[in-house]
């Protein structure tokens, strides 16, 4: 299915993602205000880590969205969206778009990890960014290039992924199965310039007001601990 990023998304289309893809009492972890069960509890930051920064990658439909809220968080540096998990060695927009390179799109997130632990990364990813029960489709957008995905740097990134899939599955946070690919990262690409803070410079489009702002509304109630502090 074409991508409809650029197109009005009809309002029958918005009704319908917003009550199937993001009302969290029926669908998602917990409803609003509610405690996500202790086992889902991130591991805290590590004290007195001397690395200035680490790098995850991860895909959960559209990237605008998915990197609006890695942006919000208290720790973030840098958050790209991109292309990871393919064979093109050039990816464009158009050519993941038509589902051919086996891409998706995602976002490489740059973090401090004495401010924010990998494990806090997931738990948003995995309760806020996106709905990893949707195989090959996210909300309106269908096809593999929207996959849940996880594109692990090295063992310890893969072993605390599987971990935390493991934890979600055992407290059954979500109601479906959860169908993110774990993969290891072989390349990132970034997208094309205009992708960039997309939401940030067309926070009235409105496929963003429907899809994307309701994760950073979400993201601010259920972790506002982890939300970037403005001065």
């Amino acid at each position: 299915m074409p991508s409809v990023h650029s197109a009005v998304v009809p309002a029958l289309a918005a009704v319908a993602l917003t009550a199937a893809a993001f009302t969290f009492p029926s669908r998602g972890p917990s409803a609003v205000g509610e405690t996500v069960p202790a086992v889902m509890s991130a591991e805290p930051a590590p004290v007195g880590v001397a690395t200035a920064s680490d790098t995850a990658v991860f895909a959960g439909g559209c990237f605008w969205g998915v990197e609006a809220v890695f942006e919000s968080l208290e720790g973030v540096t840098d958050a790209v969206s991109g292309y990871a998990g393919g064979s093109d060695p050039s990816p464009s927009y158009d050519r993941v778009s038509s589902g051919t390179t086996g891409h998706a799109e995602s976002v490489r997130v740059v973090y401090d990890p004495a401010r924010i632990s990998y494990d806090q990364l997931l738990q948003v990813f995995f309760t806020v960014a996106h709905d990893p029960t949707q195989l090959n489709r996210q909300g309106p957008d269908h096809g593999t290039q929207y996959r849940s995905a996880v594109f692990f740097r090295n063992p310890s990134q893969r072993d605390a992924t599987e971990r935390y899939i493991a934890k979600l599955a055992e407290a059954k946070v979500w109601p479906g199965k959860i169908v993110t690919e774990v993969s290891a990262l072989q390349a990132f690409h970034p997208a094309e310039e205009y992708h960039q803070n997309y939401l940030v410079r067309h926070p009235t489009q409105p496929y963003i007001v429907v899809n994307d702002m309701p994760k950073l509304e979400e993201l601010r109630k259920r972790y506002p601990d982890l939300v970037r502090r403005t001065s």
